[in-house]
């Protein structure tokens, strides 16, 4: 079930309203039942799957409380009951998400190397489920987090099934953490969900969220799927601005997804993280990933950079590790050598940057740290991250390559006008980025745009509203030609 679909908009209201009125002792069990129900629209069978994850983990939990009072061996207990949880959760998920990647590669070096291998199937075929990734790390991360003593197992299985299913976030994130979620699902009995200033903030965090996806992201899909996909029509100049486009495309997208899932969940009462934080006024690769998909990005830091050493061994070491967890963020986002290839990239850009930090003298920082080399950095960033977008864009290694070969031969086609995209459309999209550069240097700023509208008069505040509504519903992008199908992020 989609966010930006006529389903979602009958679920969700339906969902609430019974959420509001139902005793407080059945609030887990409905939210519990909707959240199935909304992985199910997908495919009814692979509910199974985020039960056997979260049976697992929620056993592993119960099972490391048990070896912590152990009279012999606690920690040796402790770490076979992680390597137990991350073992048969990970063998799931490489199973239905790289058997394929994993096949197809032995096949293409058996063949290179003439080992004429014939009892390799060419591909198993599985459909990948929606958002394995997502729930599968996130349940994974309750387990370290038992594991460590940051939390207490939690007893009530329920509480627990909705802690990993929760369907505001459950294909897409943000990969939620234990030490947020669960404690407030704890207390569903007693929120009071009658909050006034939680259902605004929510239902406006979630038109937000598809004026963004819609109006936006959606209409931008129109050129980087003609071109990409039609590339031999097109030179540097349109395959350029395809991919700066596609930049923005992917933030809206995404972002979009995390704000209309964030405000689902302030309508229930429930706060979940922030998953991005103007990513694109980052001032190096390092600040760019402390800004996009921050609950990702966290997720690697606690459970495998800081595992592995971090930045507390020796240069070399702290440079494998990046190269690892980039080699990991890579794969973890599809399983094709274009995304291994855009999270080398990034493990570079960071490498670098941190070398060329290394060498700049005191003085010369602190002339880099005036407002236009600042300006100079944002931009330089976001061109580095750009580039990178392009092998993310692309269907594997072979397109990237085409694409690059490409932008060298032809400069300019002069095919831009046969895109199907007409001057309305790009005044729109133009107009539309305006706001979102707007909210976001605001937000920079830190000042809360959804602030400063609470804080005018209602009179001023209900033509905003409505004219943010109608801005989605006549501007935005519908329909079976565009192919509006789901988020880009629903594949990972």
């Amino acid at each position: 079930m989609l966010f930006n679909s006529i389903d979602f908009l009958i679920f969700f209201p339906i969902v609430v309203s019974v959420y509001l009125i139902i005793p407080k002792k059945l609030r887990t069990i409905w939210l519990l039942i909707a959240s199935y129900y909304f992985y199910m629209s997908w495919n009814a069978k692979y509910a199974l799957l985020i039960a056997f994850s979260t049976a697992v983990t929620y056993l592993s939990g119960l099972a490391l409380e048990k070896s912590s009072r152990a009279a012999s061996n606690p920690e040796r207990k402790k770490k076979l009951c992680v390597f137990v949880s991350f073992f048969l959760n990970l063998s799931v998920l490489g199973l239905f998400k790289y058997a394929d990647f994993v096949l197809e590669n032995l096949n293409h070096l058996s063949a290179i190397l003439h080992l004429n291998i014939t009892f390799l199937p060419d591909r198993l075929g599985l459909l990948l489920p929606v958002g394995i990734s997502f729930y599968t790390f996130q349940a994974l991360s309750y387990t370290m987090d038992v594991y460590r003593g940051r939390i207490r197992a939690e007893r009530n299985f329920l509480r627990y099934a909705l802690f990993v299913s929760f369907f505001p976030q459950l294909v897409a994130g943000p990969i939620e953490r234990s030490e947020n979620l669960l404690p407030q699902l704890c207390r569903l009995e007693e929120l009071s969900v009658w909050n006034r200033e939680n259902i605004r903030d929510g239902l406006l965090l979630m038109v937000w969220g598809l004026f963004q996806k819609l109006v936006i992201a959606d209409r931008i899909s129109i050129v980087v799927r003609e071109v990409y996909q039609n590339y031999t029509h097109y030179g540097l100049a349109e395959i350029a601005l395809s991919t700066l486009l596609f930049a923005f495309q992917i933030y809206c997208d995404f972002g979009g997804y995390s704000d209309i899932a964030r405000g689902a969940a302030r309508v229930m009462g429930i706060n979940l993280m922030h998953n991005f934080r103007q990513p694109y006024f980052a001032v190096g690769i390092r600040d760019f990933w402390r800004r996009w998909h921050i609950s990702l990005t966290s997720w690697f830091t606690d459970y495998l950079y800081i595992p592995l050493g971090g930045s507390r061994c020796g240069t070399l070491k702290k440079y494998l590790n990046i190269f690892i967890v980039f080699f990991v963020s890579g794969l973890w986002h599809g399983a094709s050598w274009n995304f291994v290839a855009w999270g080398m990239l990034h493990a570079f850009y960071q490498i670098g940057e941190d070398c060329l930090s290394k060498c700049i003298k005191p003085r010369t920082r602190s002339v880099l740290s005036n407002r236009p080399a600042t300006v100079g950095k944002i931009l330089l960033t976001f061109l580095l991250a750009d580039f990178a977008w392009l092998f993310f864009a692309s269907e594997d290694m072979a397109h990237v390559l085409r694409l690059l070969a490409q932008m060298g031969g032809v400069l300019y086609s002069g095919n831009l006008a046969e895109l199907n995209f007409t001057v309305f459309d790009w005044v729109v999209l133009l107009s539309a980025l305006v706001v979102l550069f707007i909210v976001d240097l605001l937000h920079e700023r830190g000042v809360s745009v959804f602030s400063i509208f609470n804080r005018r008069s209602i009179c001023l505040r209900i033509p905003c509203y409505l004219a943010l509504i109608w801005g989605v519903i006549l501007l935005g992008v519908y329909g079976y030609q565009y192919d509006v199908g789901q988020f880009i992020y629903f594949q990972f």
